[in-house]
């Protein structure tokens, strides 16, 4: 079973998008822009959203190896 954690990010300067990130548990990642209705990737952010991007991907990498690491440990 793939589980998956949404986030929301709207972007406080130019373009002002409003993003939906959802990261899936076998390392999947979709990024809706809620206004234009269409799926865009990565190397499409930037600024704020780039950055809310990183932060998030890391943090939900540290969290599955934290959690392999107690399973196999």
């Amino acid at each position: 079973m793939t589980n998956c954690e949404n986030y929301r990010f709207i972007e406080n300067h130019r373009p002002f998008r409003d993003l939906t990130f959802k990261f899936y548990s076998n390392g999947a990642l979709t990024i809706i822009d809620n206004s234009a209705d269409e799926v865009i990737s990565p190397r499409d952010l930037k600024g704020a959203s780039y950055d809310f991007y990183v932060k998030k991907r890391l943090a939900f990498i540290k969290q599955d190896l934290t959690a392999k690491m107690k399973k196999y440990a």
